[in-house]
């Protein structure tokens, strides 16, 4: 799909966007359709090498790059540290989007207070805390948009990842709570939740022949869920189109659940 096609949200201009995770997959979508909106753009991944190829190719395109920083987002300290640098760097944090996560597959008989402890350290802890370091900017400034980026795989019973689905099912708990909290200060809160994304993990890990079967028989809708649709949705909820809506939940899955 090309971003030309697609709507633009001149509110987005020159507005300072933070995403994590948006080197690869999903995130690159992200990072790419704020760049084309104008919008100034920092991400944070652990995947250098991916994270340099999309600058280049954003600064070849568009003729401008996001701020790219490596993070391990569960290292707290070194999450907000960044956060702060960056906002140093490029003014306060207007749109945070609490992307990154990793839906590794794990049975249940061998999941371990450990590995329960770290899937949650990927795909939940740092939401909150990137939230908590953005949220004073955002206050100073009366406005701001956060989105959390959740999943349909809870929804649909989705076995084979308990530690992932739970973590996953709980963003939308933290969605409401913070939403009550901050809204008074003009901030809006949602999560975004995506179908099966057609990225290049999912199409070299989990896609075959009969789970593309599965997708035709479980989706209202024909075709696949791609990367740029979730970042659309995303666009809508970072810009001033959508003032009004907060403590939500916006499912982008072709109608699955």
């Amino acid at each position: 799909m090309e971003l030309s096609s697609l709507g633009r949200f001149p509110s987005l201009d020159s507005k300072v966007v933070f995403i994590t995770g948006g080197g690869t997959g999903i995130g690159a979508a992200l990072t790419e359709c704020f760049v084309a909106q104008g919008s100034r753009v920092a991400f944070v991944d652990i995947d250098v090498d991916g994270s340099n190829r999309l600058q280049d190719a954003l600064q070849a395109q568009y003729g401008r790059k996001p701020l790219f920083r490596r993070c391990d987002i569960t290292d707290i300290a070194a999450l907000q540290k960044t956060i702060a640098e960056i906002a140093a760097e490029l003014g306060p944090i207007d749109v945070l989007v609490n992307n990154a996560a990793n839906d590794q597959r794990h049975k249940w008989q061998d999941t371990t207070v450990e590995y329960w402890d770290e899937r949650m350290a990927i795909n939940l802890r740092p939401m909150f805390f990137a939230m908590q370091a953005v949220l004073p900017g955002m206050t100073a400034k009366k406005a701001g948009s956060i989105i959390n980026i959740g999943s349909m795989s809870w929804k649909a019973r989705q076995g084979g990842m308990p530690a992932y689905t739970t973590a996953k099912a709980a963003i939308h708990g933290l969605t409401r709570g913070m939403a009550r909290d901050v809204g008074k200060d003009n901030i809006r809160v949602n999560t975004v939740v995506p179908g099966w994304v057609m990225t290049e993990r999912q199409l070299k890990l989990w896609v075959t022949p009969e789970s593309g079967a599965e997708i035709d028989r479980q989706q209202c809708l024909a075709g696949r869920v791609m990367p740029v649709d979730i970042a659309q949705m995303v666009l809508f909820l970072a810009a001033d189109d959508s003032k009004m809506c907060s403590a939500q939940e916006f499912t982008v899955d072709g109608g699955w659940v």
